[in-house]
This record gives structure tokens, sequence and C-alpha cells, in this order.
């Protein structure tokens, strides 16, 4: 145990003191505060996209109602567009619209100020038979919904009207709106965010998990092809023994990736009681009531023991990086299975897939931890926890074995020989 963690701490201690490692832990927060400012400064900084509304209907009065609501909109942030006159003098005909303003919306031409024309909404029929025809190469941004809305609303009060329904009736019937009152049915009262952390805990807790395999992971395959290349491996297999070597490791390199989680982690819970009482405190509720805190604890060690093992035994076969992927390619392909279902995992909890899934144990941990939500049966988490201890057993015991012999082999990868050494532990 004395030598397993020294080797721990030396793992440790290699990355933690290098300059490099504070400065990508301080360079990720700085770069998504920095690329977040840019893209606000950026919105605000650009004019709002120019478009222009064509109303060729008989008594052209689509236009006042579609500007009202573009601006509504846009005073409600919702939108982001302004309505300018048309550069040109436009055809009556619907279809020579677009030809006559393409030199504007494909930016030959340019308005005052230079700006480029985003888009034209040409409003034509009469009746029933109105149509709305929507000329753009770039999103709108909901403008052109926003139109088709309100087109929509003033084609049904004039269908009313015409029926004999007093417009002051039909204004007040289109005014109306139900009200939604969200209920959930574990408390038995009105639905809050209280009730609704727990998927967004479970489904936080699944890419944690993710992450925490994929980078920590990686720090192991690089740190032992590293080692094998310049044979510390070798000198380090003569004075310790397999299990210490390859637990002192992945316990070394889960507290350098436990470390950055913990600052950020503490960082992150500080500005959240302080910006976010509330919502902290629900936090700390969810997580702390029935031990869901254990319960994500447990899956996010056994998968992290179980991936770390397989990539610490991948990295002792390989000399470069590129041995490395070809053997990393299946490993990465069931690392990105659990992602595909886990928004799924979030508003389906119970579909048999998911089920299914969670029996799996190269998907169990993440599978599992997105479920918490939906409260799985006690069989299936105390089924799912001894097949995971199982699973992990057995995956370090091979890879202890496949260490061994990775760290003394030469030479390229070969599978027939891997086998063999397996099965004869040298």
């Amino acid at each position: 145990m004395r030598r397993l963690l020294r080797i721990a701490v030396r793992e440790y201690v290699a990355y933690v003191r290098t300059v490099g490692f504070w400065l990508s832990m301080l360079a990720l927060p700085l770069g998504m505060g920095l690329v977040m400012a840019a893209s606000g400064w950026m919105e605000a900084s650009a004019p709002p996209p120019a478009l222009v509304v064509v109303d060729l209907t008989p008594d052209q009065g689509y236009l006042p109602a579609v500007s009202e609501a573009v601006e509504t909109r846009n005073s409600l942030g919702r939108l982001r567009n302004e309505i300018v006159p048309s550069p040109v003098a436009l055809p009556r005909d619907p279809a020579a619209i677009g030809a006559a303003l393409k030199p504007w919306l494909s930016g030959e031409a340019r308005l005052e100020g230079k700006r480029r024309l985003a888009g034209a909404l040409v409003i034509h029929g009469a009746g029933e038979r109105v149509a709305l025809d929507v000329w753009t190469d770039s999103p709108l941004l909901g403008a052109s919904e926003t139109v088709r809305t309100t087109i929509a609303t003033r084609m049904q009060r004039e269908k009313l009207v015409a029926a004999g329904v007093d417009p002051s009736l039909v204004t007040a019937t289109q005014a109306l709106q139900p009200t939604v009152t969200d209920y959930s049915p574990k408390t038995a009262g009105k639905a809050s965010l209280l009730t609704r952390l727990p998927g967004l805990i479970g489904f936080a807790a699944a890419m944690l998990l993710w992450s925490v395999i994929f980078t920590g992971a990686g720090i192991l395959l690089n740190g032992v092809i590293e080692e094998k290349s310049s044979k510390v491996l070798e000198v380090l297999l003569s004075s310790a023994t397999v299990p210490e070597i390859l637990f002192g490791k992945i316990l070394g390199v889960a507290g350098v990736t436990f470390t950055v989680l913990g600052v950020w982690g503490t960082v992150s819970t500080v500005l959240l009681n302080v910006f976010a009482p509330a919502q902290a405190a629900g936090i700390g509720q969810v997580l702390f009531s029935g031990g869901l805190v254990f319960y994500f604890a447990f899956y996010l060690i056994c998968g992290y023991l179980m991936y770390a093992s397989i990539f610490t035994a991948i990295g002792s076969f390989c000399e470069t990086t590129r041995e490395a992927q070809t053997l990393l390619g299946p490993i990465m392909i069931l690392l990105t299975i659990p992602v595909i279902f886990l928004s799924q995992a979030l508003r389906r909890p119970d579909t048999p897939a998911l089920d299914i899934l969670s029996w799996v144990p190269p998907f169990t941990p993440f599978m599992m931890t997105a479920r918490a939500a939906s409260n799985p049966p006690i069989w299936q988490v105390a089924g799912t926890g001894v097949l995971m201890l199982a699973t992990v057993a057995l995956v370090v015991w091979i890879a202890g074995r496949a260490f061994r012999a990775g760290a003394l082999s030469t030479g390229k990868v070969d599978f027939k020989g891997l086998v063999a050494k397996l099965r004869g532990g040298e």
C-alpha cells in the first residue's frame, strides 16, 4: 500500500506542479467568458437584420399588423429584425419580386449604411387564399413565423366578421388564453424547479462522468505511453507490483482530475449561493436527501475505474499515440453511444431501450446515473450495482495481466501474442 500511494503521489505531483496544468485550469473559464462576452458584443454591435415586407393584398391591410407584431417581438427581446422600405420599385407579380431584390438579397448591392438585405416577405392573394412567400438565404430569427401567425390571426378575424360575428367579440375571443399550471405527482402539488432538478442533475452527473472518463483516461493513456517509450515502466516493475503500479497511476490521475472538478465545483457553489441561493438550496436538497449523492458517487467511481483500467492497459502496449489510436477505436465508439441516449433518458426515462442499456456494463454507469430522477426499481439499482462491481473486478484483473505483459513487450502489438500472454500470465 505504501508503494501504491507513493506512485499515486508521484503521478499527481507530476501533473499538478506544471505551469500548464494551472494555465489550463484558468483558461477554461476565461475562454468561456471571452466567448460569451464576444458573442454578446458581436450581437449588440451588429445592425439588426433588415427585412422588406411587401403587402400585395387588395386592401394592403396586413402590413400595419405585421409591422406592429415584429416591433412587439423585438421589444420583448424575442426577435431582432428591422422592417425597411424596399430599395427598388417592386412589381405586382409575387414571383418577380425575388428577381427584383436578388442583388440586395445576395449581397451584390447594399442598403444604406452598407447593410445587406436579410430577406423579403411577400404577402399576396385575397380572402381565404392569402399566401406568404419568404425570400432569404439566411435565418430570419423567427420573423417569418411571427408574420405567418399575424396573417393567420387576421384571416380568421376577417372570416368571422364576414360571417356576421361582432368584431369586438372576435377580438375578445382571439385574446383568450388558458391558464396553464404544472403539477407534480411526486409532491401532489404545483411543479417547481425542485421537482425538475433530479432529472437535470442526473443528466449533468452522467455528462460529468463521461467528461471525467474522457479526460482522466486520456491523461493515463498518454502518461503510460511516455513511460513505456522511455523504459520507466520496466524500472517501476522491478520495484513495485503490477497492482501497485496500476492502481497508483489510476489514483494519481484521478486526484488530478478531481482537483480540477473540486476547484471549479467550489467556485460554482459559491457563485450559485451568492447569486441564486434558492436554486443552490434546491440542488443541495436533491443531492443529500435520499442519498442521491452516494448513488452518483458509486457509479462515477465504478465507471472511472473500469475505463481507466482499460486505457492504462492499452497504453502499456503502445510506444506511440498512433499505435494507441488503432486500439482505441472500439472504446471510443462505446463512449459515444451513451451520449446519444442521455438526452432521451432526460425526456423519457421509462423507455425500454434505457432499461436494456442499463444492464450492459460499458453503459451502466451512464444510464443508471441519468435514470436516477425516474426512481428506478430498487432491484435494478441493486442488480446493476452488483454487475458493476463484478465487471470492475474482472476488468481490473485482466488489465493487470495486460499491463504487465504490455510493459515488458517490445515492437508492434501482436494480438495472438497478446492473448497468449494474458492466458499464460507472462
